[in-house]
């Protein structure tokens, strides 16, 4: 029988964390004067002594490493401790939620999808806005260690093919994983740092700057306003899309960058076809916005630019409603929704090198029907792909269209419309954050949604942000066989 100590207390743990994690909102309430730090103060403390309570009661367990089976419950399993947790302050905060509506802020927030079923931020207590800020900003850096660390070696989805790139893992090299957890860990805090300084140096208020530079490199979108990032134009969406664009690069690049080798992050393929596709999108819609519209040609530059870069790196700030931009655009941003940024960043959705290891594929297939003799093996980055690596890819592929669908067909039964409902599994699926459409568009919001279509999207975006095939393992009968 498999030994579930050392999940339990790999996830006490991390419970404990966030419980501690709840003071700085309780002193930023505090600060503001308006009586909340108590909202703070009891869900800290029962945060803090339920994940105490379970790593002490399962430290006796706890061996040389992790084996694969206990890895996939440990990634599943801190992904719906956490959420549940971090769900009290909404609960008994001043919005009152009820547990569905607050589980599911909550795991928009850890999983960085950033659909949100609150109104009125605005007039939110400083303590909540930080919350959902610090939630967002401790999901981005969770999925990278989780995307460099343990997917590689799950081999989900074709990740096994930056382990090379990245650092063995399971207790073979771990002291090395530790080590370059920790230098991704320090650049994803000074870029928060600088992104900070930024926004305050072009007229964010200290608070503003601080909650959007979370929710910036945690390409998380959650805002302290209802109007998203609307409520600021013209520079700040300029410093805002360069950092979207720095977090859905692959963090490791960033490493060697720092190590004095920078030929890795300007010769990444990945990276130059996130940024050329992010190019062509601009350059096409911003000409069609000056062309079709009375916008001047800069407004409708840093518009596209900014909306485009938000939506593809799966943020999902918005500082226009881009529904009114015509059924062209409205198409283009549900599509680039499932494009996604790259392997290893705080990114969602598919991903670029997926694609790219698709097309390779295509491509190969196509060359042996014109020479149906010839020997083609599909290539990345000048390396042949394994047939184990492409069959990982096809699958993610096949089961994400698969869940796409039943997903969209559970929103449809509830009574949503179909473009609410595909819309909404899509951007649940890939960790987007607004759909399309008046009610959860760029312009709404998902709180007039029915219970049973907020449990389907808290369960997507859980499935979403694990790559599918980690949540799927554990329903098959060979997992949980000795």
């Amino acid at each position: 029988m498999m030994d579930l100590r050392p999940v339990g207390y790999v996830i006490g743990l991390l419970v404990a964390l966030l419980g501690a994690t709840m003071l700085l909102p309780l002193v930023a309430d505090l600060l503001e004067g308006r009586g909340e730090w108590p909202v703070f103060l009891e869900s800290a403390i029962i945060t803090v002594l339920t994940g105490s309570v379970l790593a002490m009661s399962c430290a006796n367990g706890v061996g040389e490493g992790l084996k694969i089976r206990q890895t996939f419950l440990v990634t599943t399993g801190v992904w719906v401790a956490l959420p549940f947790f971090g769900a009290i302050p909404f609960v008994f905060g001043e919005t009152e939620l009820r547990f569905v509506d607050a589980l599911f802020e909550a795991m928009s927030g850890l999983t960085t999808t950033g659909s949100t079923v609150l109104a009125g931020l605005d007039g939110l207590p400083r303590g909540l806005l930080l919350w959902r800020g610090l939630l967002q900003w401790l999901g981005g850096i969770g999925i990278i260690v989780f995307a460099m660390v343990f997917l590689p070696e799950l081999r989900v989805g074709g990740m096994q093919i930056f382990r090379s790139e990245g650092f063995e893992t399971m207790g073979k090299i771990l002291p090395r994983a530790q080590e370059i957890a920790g230098q991704i860990g320090f650049i994803y805090v000074f870029l928060t740092m600088v992104c900070a300084l930024v926004y305050a140096g072009l007229g964010m208020s200290f608070f503003d700057a601080l909650v959007h530079s979370l929710t910036t490199m945690s390409t998380g979108g959650f805002s302290n306003y209802d109007a998203s990032f609307g409520a600021f134009s013209g520079a700040p969406e300029y410093a805002a899309t360069v950092f979207m664009i720095l977090a859905a690069l692959p963090f490791a690049r960033y490493v060697q960058f720092v190590h004095g080798n920078a030929r890795p992050i300007l010769q990444d393929s990945q990276i130059r076809v996130f940024l050329a596709t992010i190019a062509v999108l601009v350059v096409a819609t911003a000409t069609a916005l000056a062309s079709f519209s009375s916008l001047p040609w800069e407004q409708a530059f840093r518009q596209s630019l900014f909306n485009i870069t938000s939506i593809i790196s799966g943020t999902g700030y918005a500082s226009v409603d881009y529904m009114a931009w015509g059924s062209l655009a409205v198409m283009m941003f549900f599509f680039i929704g499932l494009i996604g940024g790259c392997a290893g960043s705080t990114v969602c959705s598919i991903k670029i090198f997926r694609y790219q290891l698709l097309f390779a594929s295509i491509k190969v297939q196509i060359r042996r029907i014109r020479a149906p003799h010839g020997v083609f093996v599909p290539q990345y980055d000048g390396r042949p792909i394994g047939p184990d690596v492409l069959s990982s890819v096809m699958s993610f592929f096949m089961f994400f269209v698969v869940t796409l669908g039943i997903v969209s067909w559970g929103l449809a039964l509830t009574g949503l419309d179909f473009i609410t409902a595909v819309s909404g599994a899509a951007t649940a699926l890939a960790n987007v954050g607004p759909g399309l459409g008046p009610q959860i568009g760029p312009a709404g919001n998902f709180s007039g949604l029915n219970d049973a279509a907020k449990w389907m999207l808290t369960a997507a975006m859980l499935i979403g942000r694990l790559e599918l095939m980690a949540i799927y393992a554990l329903f098959t009968l060979k997992f949980w066989r000795n």
